[in-house]
């Protein structure tokens, strides 16, 4: 029996599972937590792999393992594979203002001096950039990190040698590469190593997953706007940034360091290329093209498998790629589960006494409307926004009320989300509720009169690092076959389907007021 790894290093947690290469079945699992915080040194990315390894047993006996990892992070290293500073996750809104200038910058150079609106301008830079690659840089995206990298910290700037992203980074550390004298670190520092999936690739906004007939590649312009540097292939003295190499779904990136993984195994242990956390999620899923997966977790997330991606020039929808060679749009929101513990905090809940008290109260709370801008906001762009609950009379202002509100407005957000993939077109047969939030029946409740449609609930599970295992073993077939085959066939069944219930006076109360902002 061959055994595969897969490795969820998200922003709360490092969650590794094994599974039987062939059939799926969970063999053994471990994690352990990441700190909090926007930026975080990836060291303790690291560290957190390390004990999560060795709480699901070790890895000796591994013979392909795959990193899915939150995207859009920026890690930036220097010559000699060091980690300048702190990574910027996608949560850090810091760059927002580099966003905005890089859509200008852009939009500038698309209308060549014809018009100094600066409206027309910034139209014509964030459907450029849609165009160019699939997305309209926000905060979270890495190529606005960079800019804001190279505006305000120019000294850290100038020693960037190579930019990965969280999941590049420990898929590099795995595979025997670090600082230079760091013992876990056999291979040394050869950033030219480094390698990525075009998942993850297009959500840099420096990546266009279609170019060259769909094989995709970097784009040395937009780098150079964002750095004033463009692309090195290798570290020479040239003035040049490395970027990882970007791998099919089905070729091995490297062989694990045999002290951290396959010692056991003849050949070693085989690394994927890995994915972005979404994507990873998708393949742990069995999406397909109109499957639509809605994600309650750290961040609220719409998406949706489709054969071609968007390029919504109002920045409403992401285009990035999946991690099989479809199309993967996303609608992302920043406030999602950590909705519902500010509601547990403000109504002195648990987690069912929160749901009970929900379902306690009616459909729209009897007015009681909250925005769910807690930590501004990504879809809707809005940075700076604050939350705000709207209607507050006596008859509402009760614990059910409150509890109730709190999950409508996290789930009227996500609503939005796929209104937005409806005009952009992509199909919708199949909407799945997952993440942790998903668990609660509140949740699931409300969401069938929010989102108006069946909701299909898969059975718990760690789809993430089971993305990136099926992903290990579908690597792991490839190889052994001596080119690509198909995925492995391993099964996602749902505990349950609740029929649609829609109550429009949810969505309609929320769109009211959802831009008093």
């Amino acid at each position: 029996m061959a055994l595969v790894a897969g490795v969820d290093t998200s922003t709360q947690s490092c969650k590794i599972v094994i599974r039987d290469a062939e059939t799926g079945e969970l063999i053994r699992s471990g994690s352990a937590k990441h700190p909090d915080g926007t930026e975080v040194d990836p060291q303790h990315w690291w560290v957190a792999f390390l004990e999560a390894a060795a709480a699901a047993g070790g890895l000796n006996d591994v013979a392909a393992i795959s990193v899915g990892g939150q995207q859009h992070g920026m890690v930036v290293l220097d010559k000699a594979g060091n980690v300048i500073r702190p990574a910027l996750l996608w949560n850090d809104t810091r760059s927002a203002g580099s966003a905005l200038d890089l859509i200008d910058a852009l939009g500038r150079e698309k209308l060549n001096g014809s018009t100094d609106d600066d409206e027309a301008i910034h139209a014509a830079g964030a459907q450029a950039f849609a165009d160019i690659v699939g997305s309209v840089p926000v905060a979270s995206l890495t190529v606005t990190k960079l800019k804001w990298l190279n505006d305000n910290e120019p000294d850290n700037a100038a020693q960037v040698a190579a930019v990965a992203l969280p999941h590049d980074w420990l898929s590099w550390r795995i595979a025997g590469y670090g600082p230079a004298g760091d013992p876990s670190a056999p291979n040394g520092p050869d950033l030219t190593k480094l390698f990525t999936d075009k998942s993850d690739a297009s959500g840099t906004g420096y990546y266009d997953a279609e170019a060259h007939d769909g094989a995709g590649a970097y784009r040395d312009d937009l780098l150079r706007m964002a750095m004033g540097r463009g692309i090195a292939s290798e570290i020479d003295g040239v003035d040049g940034i490395i970027l990882p190499r970007v791998l099919a779904p089905t070729e091995a990136g490297a062989v694990a360091n045999p002290e951290i993984a396959g010692k056991d195994v003849p050949g070693g242990c085989l690394i994927g290329p890995g994915a972005g956390d979404n994507a990873g999620a998708a393949i742990g899923l069995g999406m397909e093209p109109g499957d639509i997966a809605i994600s309650i977790g750290t961040s609220g997330v719409v998406s949706a498998v489709a054969p071609k991606r968007t390029a919504d020039g109002s920045g409403a929808i992401n285009g990035f790629a999946d991690a099989t060679g479809n199309a993967l749009m996303l609608a992302v929101t920043l406030n999602a589960a950590q909705v519902l513990d500010a509601a547990r905090n403000v109504t002195g809940s648990d987690f069912q006494q929160l749901s009970d008290r929900a379902l306690a109260a009616p459909p729209g709370s009897d007015g009681l409307v909250l925005v769910p801008y807690l930590q501004g906001e990504r879809t809707p762009n809005r940075p700076d926004a604050s939350g705000t609950l709207h209607g507050i009379r006596l008859k509402n202002m009760t614990p059910e009320h409150i509890s109730r509100a709190y999950i409508e407005g996290m789930l009227a957000g996500l609503a939005d989300g796929l209104d937005a993939l409806r005009a952009q077109n992509v199909p919708i047969e199949r909407v799945m509720l997952i993440g942790g939030a998903a668990q609660s029946p509140a949740v699931q409740e409300v969401a069938t009169q929010v989102f108006g449609l069946p909701i299909s609930i898969p059975e718990p599970g760690e789809y993430v690092a089971d993305g990136a295992a099926r992903q290990a073993a579908w690597v792991l077939a490839s190889t052994h076959a001596g080119g690509p085959v198909a995925q492995p066939g391993w099964s996602t069944q749902m505990s349950k389907t609740l029929a649609a219930n829609p109550q429009p006076i949810v969505r309609e109360q929320y769109a009211a007021v959802r831009d008093l902002v």
